[in-house]
């Protein structure tokens, strides 16, 4: 058995968790300080190839990461420039490590 996700299935269980979200907190304000840092072992982070250190990624696995791709230069991270953790849109309700990378990753135009 394969422990491939294609990217249909990973935006699809993406789509699910921000509208669960969405609607269990309706209005509710959160700080990003007052997040929790994303654990890479949790399982959408490991369905999503969620990686705390992006150096460590494995490129034959994700043929689509690419040197110097990084959650701090990813259009998904929320976080201020300088930031060591920050929210990301795919993580809602998490911190994500600003050098970290996961398979949603699209580099800032």
């Amino acid at each position: 058995m394969s422990d491939y996700v294609s990217r249909r299935d990973a935006l699809k269980k993406v789509v699910l968790i921000l509208g669960a979200v969405a609607v269990a907190r309706p209005g509710q304000s959160v700080h990003a300080a007052d997040l929790p840092h994303l654990d890479p072992s949790d399982p959408t982070a490991k369905s999503l190839g969620y990686a705390n250190d992006a150096k460590s990624v494995d490129a034959k696995a994700f043929p689509q990461y690419k040197a110097g791709s990084a959650c701090s230069n990813c259009m998904q991270y929320q976080g201020k420039a300088g930031d060591a953790w920050g929210p990301c849109s795919i993580f809602a309700g998490k911190q994500v490590n600003a050098n970290g990378w996961c398979q949603v990753y699209v580099k800032k135009p």
